[in-house]
């Protein structure tokens, strides 16, 4: 990576212009499939943006979710929106905006979570997140509901000093248009 520059950003310092700059990146690393939804999951917290030669090749943001776990609700920093740009990929990019969102995290948060491709999980277990091995679920407008679709691909990430929650309890997150239908 030569002239490469990270930039950590909250939405709300986001101008119009990096907005579109940043959908136009995503709709082109997921091909078309990063719906409106997805979009709107990624904004409201920190971005790492990352720049070379002054383009946008990188990105990845970092929101609050809660989850309740065994009746305690968790201050959970929720990824998103991680995607590098086709021609700048397999060259550390996307380690480079983990990195910036974990430190965020570590900061911030009692733990990590994200939900992985299969395409993307090599990124995450090589960064130490790991597979929550329990029930996942979401509080949804009728009540929580099991979202069995998600187990497998749930990763969690603990700051140092941490602890992961017991895996026989559900994690349930805070609901979301998009995450029932």
């Amino acid at each position: 990576m030569t002239d490469t520059r990270t930039h950590l950003a909250h939405t709300s310092q986001l101008g119009p212009g990096a907005l579109e700059e940043i959908r136009a990146l995503l709709d082109g690393a997921f091909e078309g499939q990063f719906s409106d939804e997805d979009f709107e999951h990624g904004l409201g917290g920190m971005h790492a943006l990352i720049h070379e030669g002054g383009e946008l090749v990188g990105h990845g943001s970092v929101v609050q979710r809660r989850a309740v776990h065994r009746g305690r609700a968790l201050r959970v920093g929720y990824v998103e929106a991680v995607a590098v740009r086709a021609d700048h990929r397999r060259r550390g990019i996307g380690g480079v905006a983990m990195a910036a969102l974990e430190e965020v995290i570590a900061r911030a948060y009692v733990l990590g979570a994200l939900s992985a491709s299969r395409a993307g999980a090599a990124l995450y277990e090589g960064r130490g997140w790991t597979v929550w091995g329990g029930p996942i679920g979401v509080l949804g407008p009728r009540g929580p509901e099991r979202l069995p679709e998600e187990e497998g691909s749930t990763y969690l990430w603990v700051p140092p000093g941490g602890a992961l929650p017991d895996p026989a309890g559900r994690l349930d997150f805070d609901w979301r248009d998009g995450d029932v239908l």
